[in-house]
C-alpha cells in the first residue's frame, strides 16, 4: 500500500470546484492508500494572519473535510503544527538547501513581484518546509496542482541529495499523484476560467453558502443576449453555464436547456433558477453537517489528537532514524 500524503492550506472555505476537483479524489484514495491529510497551518504564517484567523480557518477546514467524507479512522488527518517533528526536518533540509535554487523556484519570483513588501524568509524555504511535510512520512504519492510541480520536483533533488550525501536510501522519490480522467474541471460564475477563492467576487459558490446566497450568486452568472439562429455556438460563459448544468443537475435537465438553446428559446433567468435549486439540494446536507461538526469542539479536539498521535508514529520514526543517519546522537 502507498503513502500517500497531502496538504491542505487553512485560507478560505471550499468551493464546488474544489470538492469535485480535490476532495472527491482524496475520499476515494483513503480506501486504498495510506493517507496522510494535514493543515498546513505553518505555510500560511508567511502572509501574517492574525491569531484568531488562523484558528478560525482551521476550524472550518477541518469541519469542512469531515463533513466531506475525510474519514479520521480510514486516514490520519491532523494539524501541521501539531508534529514538532516537521519543524526539525524542515530546518534539516534547509542546512542542504541552497540560496540559488531557492530563488530560482517560480513561485517564490511570483510572491516577490505581487508582495514586495513582504518578502520574508518562509517565503523563499517555502519548498523545504513543504519537502519535510512529504519526507516525514516517507510518502510515494503527492496529489498537485501545476503551481505545485515545481517544489515536488524539489523534494525529490532534497531526496536525492540526503540519499547521496550520505550514501543511503533512506528517502523514496515522491511522485505526482494522478487523479486522470476523474478530475472534474468547475467552472466559475464570472464568465471566464475556474472556479476560485482568488479570482473575482461572487465567481465561487461555497459548502456554506447559504441557499439565499447561492440564489443571488447563480442569478449574477455571467451570460449573454441569447444565440439568434440555430446551431450558433456557446459563448465562454454560457458554455460555462452548461458545464455546470452537467455536473450538478439531472440529465434530463441539461437536454431540455440544449434543446431550448439549439432551438433558440433559451431563457437564462430560468436555466439559472434551475441550476440554483440544483446545487442547493447538493450543498445542503453538507452545509448542515459543517455547521454541526464546526460547533462540535469536543468532536474537533478527539480528531485531532488522534490525528497527531498516528501522525507522530511516523514522523518520529522517520526523526530518529535521520538523526542516527547524519551524527546526532545523546551522549
Amino acid at each position: 500500500m502507498e503513502v500517500v500524503l497531502s496538504g491542505i492550506r487553512p485560507t478560505g472555505n471550499l468551493h464546488l470546484g474544489n470538492y469535485f476537483g480535490a476532495v472527491r479524489n482524496f475520499i476515494k484514495m483513503q480506501e486504498e492508500n495510506s493517507c496522510y491529510f494535514f493543515i498546513a497551518d505553518y505555510h500560511s504564517l508567511t502572509t501574517h494572519p492574525t491569531p484568531a484567523d488562523l484558528h478560525g480557518n482551521i476550524r472550518n477546514v477541518l469541519a469542512e473535510f469531515l463533513a466531506t467524507g475525510l474519514d479520521p479512522e480510514k486516514a490520519t488527518l491532523y494539524v501541521q503544527s501539531d508534529l514538532p517533528e516537521t519543524a526539525e526536518l524542515y530546518l534539516l533540509l534547509n542546512m542542504n538547501a541552497y540560496i540559488g535554487e531557492l530563488e530560482r523556484c517560480t513561485s517564490f519570483k511570483e510572491k516577490i513581484r505581487k508582495h514586495p513588501e513582504n518578502v520574508n524568509a518562509g517565503l523563499l524555504t517555502y519548498p523545504t518546509l513543504m519537502a519535510a511535510d512529504i519526507l516525514l512520512h516517507r510518502a510515494h504519492k503527492v496529489p498537485v496542482g501545476k503551481d505545485q510541480e515545481q517544489h515536488l520536483e524539489m523534494t525529490r533533488t532534497f531526496a536525492r541529495r540526503f540519499n547521496r550525501m550520505y550514501n543511503i536510501e533512506f528517502f523514496p522519490e515522491p511522485q505526482a499523484y494522478n487523479f486522470g480522467e476523474e478530475l472534474v474541471k468547475v467552472p466559475g460564475l464570472d464568465g471566464s476560467g475556474k472556479m476560485g477563492k482568488s479570482e473575482s467576487e461572487g465567481n465561487a459558490i461555497f459548502l456554506v453558502d447559504s441557499p439565499e446566497i447561492i440564489r443571488k450568486k447563480v442569478m449574477r452568472a455571467v451570460s449573454d443576449a441569447g444565440p439568434t439562429e440555430e446551431g450558433q455556438a456557446k459563448t465562454e460563459a454560457v458554455e460555462n453555464l452548461f458545464s455546470l448544468l452537467k455536473i450538478m443537475s439531472k440529465p434530463e435537465t441539461l437536454a431540455f436547456f440544449e434543446d431550448e438553446y439549439l432551438n433558440c428559446r433559451i431563457r437564462y433567468g430560468d436555466l439559472k433558477k434551475q441550476l440554483a435549486e440544483d446545487i442547493i439540494l447538493f450543498t445542503s446536507p453538507i452545509r448542515e453537517r459543517i455547521l454541526e461538526i464546526r460547533d462540535d469542539n469536543e468532536y474537533l479536539r478527539k480528531v485531532t489528537k488522534m490525528g497527531a498521535e498516528k501522525a507522530r508514529e511516523s514522523a518520529s520514526k522517520t526523526i530518529k532514524e535521520i538523526r542516527e543517519i547524519i551524527g546526532i546522537s545523546s551522549f
